[in-house]
């Protein structure tokens, strides 16, 4: 989903990190679990003349105004380049070193990062209640309360929450008084469905800043930003007087051409999104990820803490991929891939880590409403080109399996309105071992691999990725999960919930 279908100002506070993974991003194949943990040699062998090419191809046809991308591997930047323009009307080119982006969800980690180095020091204990933590009550669902834990896998079992974006500096509200005021409804038992949640990750740095004694921002920036020399990075909204004349435009596509927009505004929930970077500052990050929370002299994280942000948490489909504690599992083995995406109305960015391989990249876009599509497709490109699989065995069905047709919708939504029929998905059956998937304006095909599960045959490059979906739950309560998006799972529409969704009801 992507802000600009909506009108500005409204559609921004719901689609700020409304994702963040690239739709068509990896699902392991059969000959993925096989294949070398390492970097092959030659598949960084001209690396940066076809990212140029992609970048070439995006630009043309994505509505890209500009872009920064950098990949780090084994403790180097090998690739640091920016694409277009910072600004269009004054003919400012983007500086891969300098030129600042918003990379939305993307900013989470940082902010789970915070929290982990709490856990460290005994202030926070992920399987306690959160209420221990903070100067307000959420109420438990049927007796349970969210644990700490629970904000890691995006499954505190909560509504999402609208309006948390604002058009001026003055119309926004401190994040912790927010938060305050905007509790979500509590539809599930926490733990056991995962659906994003951007107000529980918020909450997460209201309980660094409430435990540290430290304001959220002044915390990330005294204990993850300087001590990794990331000095053009800030949650803090508007940007410092340093860093404005640095900042890319967001654009959006009027008239037949890019038109500047102004400043987006999400510090209402600042942890979960209101952070800006650079290119040279994210590579700086992954650099210290992949080397298990150390940079040079400097630690942020002990070596066990950074493993539990990359290990596996729960997931809402056996065989696909899971959420990990913060992170997002991209792929399961060969190798194994964890990362994070973000979309703002303007931004659209992904931050992708294969610690195995000692590699991982971070990409960032700026542009209409298809730069979206443009930084998947570049993300699925170095992964498909760095990391290629091959597509999965195609198994027929057997006759008493049933084909999962009908409506589905997802889990992640504001429940307190109505919901969206034109955001739902549609699947039908395409003869017995397939099925045609249809969300809003695209139609996708997608081939049986196994029980109840499917493999998207276009849309990949060679090499892939592959995206897969898995069809899962009774009879009475269908689910459908994507492996590209481990953060949400869509349920089967019944003719009587065609309307607004009750609580707890089937969602």
């Amino acid at each position: 989903m992507t802000v600009k279908a909506f009108s500005r100002g409204a559609a921004a506070a719901l689609a700020l990190l409304v994702s963040g993974a690239p739709q068509e991003t990896v699902a392991q194949s059969d000959a993925a679990a096989a294949s070398s943990q390492r970097v092959e040699a030659q598949n960084l062998k001209g690396v940066a003349d076809f990212i140029d090419g992609v970048m070439a191809q995006q630009i043309a046809s994505h509505e890209v105004a500009g872009a920064v991308v950098t990949i780090v591997h084994r403790g180097e930047t090998i690739f640091a380049r920016g694409y277009g323009h910072a600004d269009i009307d004054n003919g400012v080119k983007v500086d891969a070193e300098r030129t600042l982006f918003r990379p939305g969800s993307v900013s989470k980690l940082f902010t789970w990062t915070a929290l982990m180095q709490q856990v460290e020091q005994g202030r926070i204990d992920l399987d306690e209640d959160v209420n221990r933590y903070i100067d307000f009550t959420i109420p438990p669902f049927e007796g349970q309360p969210i644990l700490v834990r629970h904000l890691m896998s995006h499954s505190p079992g909560m509504s999402d929450v609208s309006g948390i974006s604002v058009q001026t500096v003055e119309e926004l509200t401190p994040y912790g008084e927010w938060i305050k005021a905007h509790i979500p409804a509590r539809l599930w038992a926490p733990g056991t469905e995962i659906a994003y949640s951007n107000y529980g990750v918020a909450l997460a740095g209201y309980i660094v800043e409430r435990v540290s004694g430290e304001p959220f921002a002044d915390y990330v920036e005294n204990h993850v930003f300087q001590p990794l020399n990331m000095n053009s990075s800030t949650f803090r909204e508007p940007l410092p007087d340093a860093l404005a004349p640095r900042m890319a435009n967001g654009y959006e596509l009027e008239d037949g051409r890019l038109a500047a927009e102004p400043f987006e505004l999400f510090s209402s929930i600042m942890p979960a999104g209101s952070g800006t970077s650079s290119g040279a500052d994210m590579a700086r990050f992954i650099k210290a990820m992949l080397n298990e929370g150390r940079l040079g002299r400097t630690r942020i994280l002990k070596h066990d803490s950074v493993r539990l942000l990359m290990s596996d948490s729960m997931a809402n489909a056996e065989g696909l991929p899971s959420m990990a504690h913060g992170f997002y599992v991209i792929r399961d083995a060969g190798p194994r891939l964890v990362g994070h995406g973000g979309n703002t109305g303007d931004f659209h960015s992904l931050l992708v880590l294969a610690p195995e391989a000692d590699f991982g990249f971070f990409v960032s876009m700026t542009g209409g409403d298809k730069s979206s599509q443009g930084r998947t497709d570049l993300a699925n490109a170095i992964i498909g080109r760095v990391f290629p699989q091959a597509p999965a065995s195609r198994v027929a069905a057997a006759q008493s399996e049933v084909p999962p047709t009908g409506t589905y919708r997802a889990n992640r939504r504001d429940y307190s309105r109505d919901p969206r029929p034109e955001f739902d998905i549609k699947v039908e059956a395409a003869g017995a071992n397939a099925i045609v998937v249809t969300s809003r304006d695209e139609t996708t095909y997608w081939e049986r691999i196994g029980p109840m599960t499917y493999e998207r045959v276009t849309g990949a490059r060679e090499g892939g990725p592959y995206d897969r979906i898995r069809f899962h739950g009774d009879k009475n309560d269908l689910r459908m999960s994507y492996a590209s998006m481990p953060y949400m799972a869509f349920h089967r529409v019944k003719p009587e919930d065609a309307g607004p969704i009750a609580a707890g009801g089937d969602k």
